[in-house]
């Protein structure tokens, strides 16, 4: 059976990503920072689909931690055909005058650190496969708007990470391929404006939101193309999201 290594599957796109490729009996590695979430998420895939995991249980932000991890993995769960470099957050809406030291941290250390961790651990592996590695940018990466400042200029380096592996892997039969999408109801939002749950739940206000399957379909199509065909990128929006930081409320869309 394949093997995938997702990041941050315990919620959100992550999550619906688990159970997508565990639908069409991949073996998968599951990553996360909460243990219980990750154990559960284990059992129950194992239980309903008859798949087997392997439980990642780190910080992407640690690289030496992630080395080493993808270091001693055992032997029978080396052999990976697919990385999803799915963890990453937003937090804070501030302006560069008055965002949070904090918050910029956060972002360029788990959106671009993060990823750079996991890849450069994982490439050698991928090479022995010529597997495929599916990056999940967003819409942040391709434009930007007001008050998302750090957190489009991380998701713009993904883009060009994206880009960068692309050219470097081609030669190694590495597929490398991204995922932009729009406005996505998961706890991103929730994340973002510190937990408050009432702003969280007005950004998906008065519209037909994206929902996390909607992504996982997406990785799934580019993942079931022939060896032949490699999908640099999607750009998913919802119908009412034209552009980034542009909505449609309130009008049947």
């Amino acid at each position: 059976m394949a093997i995938a290594l997702i990041t941050g599957t315990t919620s959100g796109i992550g999550k619906a990503t688990a159970e997508t490729l565990a639908k069409e009996g991949y073996n998968l590695i599951l990553n996360g920072r909460r243990l219980d979430r990750l154990e559960k998420q284990a059992t129950e895939l194992a239980n309903t689909y008859g798949i087997q995991t392997h439980l990642m249980h780190l910080d992407v932000r640690e690289a030496d931690t992630v080395s080493d991890y993808i270091t001693n993995l055992p032997k029978d769960w080396k052999n990976i055909d697919v990385l999803v470099n799915n963890a990453g957050l937003a937090a804070g809406l501030g302006t560069l005058e008055t965002g949070s030291l904090d918050h910029w941290n956060a972002m360029i250390d788990t959106n671009i650190k993060g990823l750079l961790h996991i890849s450069k651990a994982m490439i050698p592996l991928l090479k022995e496969t010529r597997g495929h590695i599916v990056n999940i940018g967003s819409i942040a990466g391709k434009e930007v708007y007001p008050g998302g400042n750090v957190y489009c200029g991380t998701k713009h380096m993904v883009d060009a990470l994206n880009k960068s592996m692309r050219r470097e892997l081609a030669e190694s039969g590495i597929r490398v391929s991204s995922v932009n999408p729009g406005a996505v109801e998961t706890e991103f939002s929730i994340v973002r404006l510190d937990g408050d749950l009432d702003k969280a739940k007005n950004v998906y206000e008065g519209f037909e939101n994206l929902v996390a399957q909607d992504i996982a379909d997406a990785i799934w199509f580019i993942l079931s193309r022939p060896k032949h065909v490699n999908i640099n990128e999607l750009i998913i929006m919802p119908t009412a999201q034209p552009a980034a930081g542009v909505v449609l409320r309130d009008q049947g869309l």
